[in-house]
């Protein structure tokens, strides 16, 4: 009788399922994923905000309120603007592969993934540096000029530095897009959490890897939100 209920006892002690953080795919691909997505998101997200600041502010100094004025370039900046952010992104990505493997030497990885998610972002964080430009009080311009400041002086020192901080908010919103254009990215071999999501995730059945990845992208989310309220806060002089 002993000997029939040693087995069964033992049995009993064995766990029935494996715990979540036992899963191989969370214990040995959760870390190099998550270091892909914050490289995406983060190399994409300073060439963004570089790129999208500077043509951002060639649609303001071309524009009718604009230092220079020039209907035509305008226009031509404006439609670049709006077919680039009219994209999707997944058609992007795909029509960008002879671009992404002259520059970087290959379609795939998270290298690759930075050319579609930067130019695709370029052209939203633009059109965000416009609006809020066109937004600050052009009483401080007219004081600048009357002042004799050169027009690198009023681009810089008055429009850009008036709206930082909502430059900053517009450059925390973008950051957040890309992060979830990045999990995108990972359909169509980008890498990521959200390659991991999919191959382990979806294509294997194992839910707990899609929630895992799920949680840890919006703790990223509060993380990048609530820096940027701190530097828009920090920068505030109104």
């Amino acid at each position: 009788m002993n000997s029939i209920l040693l087995p069964l006892t033992q049995a009993a002690a064995v766990p029935s399922s494996r715990t979540w953080f036992d899963n191989p795919a969370i214990q040995n691909k959760l870390g190099y994923a998550l270091v892909e997505t914050l490289a995406m998101t983060f190399v994409s997200g300073a060439l963004t905000i570089v790129f999208g600041l500077l043509l951002g502010l060639a649609l303001v100094t071309t524009g009718q309120r604009g230092q220079r004025p020039n209907p035509s370039l305008y226009w031509v900046l404006s439609q670049i603007v709006n077919i680039g952010r009219s994209m999707p992104f997944i058609i992007l990505m795909v029509a960008l592969i002879p671009l992404t493997r002259l520059l970087v030497g290959t379609s795939l990885g998270w290298q690759a993934a930075c050319v579609p998610l930067t130019i695709g972002a370029i052209p939203f964080y633009a059109r965000l540096v416009e609006t809020a430009i066109n937004d600050v009080d052009r009483g401080k311009v007219e004081a600048a000029l009357m002042m004799g400041a050169s027009d690198r002086q009023i681009t810089w020192g008055v429009l850009v530095r008036e709206a930082l901080p909502i430059l900053i908010q517009s450059g925390t919103v973008t950051i957040i897009t890309l992060l979830g254009y990045s999990a995108m990215a990972g359909a169509v071999g980008g890498g990521g959490l959200g390659d991991l999501a999919i191959t382990y995730g979806h294509n294997s059945n194992m839910v707990d890897v899609v929630v895992i990845t799920v949680v840890i992208i919006a703790v990223i989310v509060g993380i990048i939100q609530l820096i940027g309220d701190m530097l828009s806060r920090l920068v505030n002089h109104r």
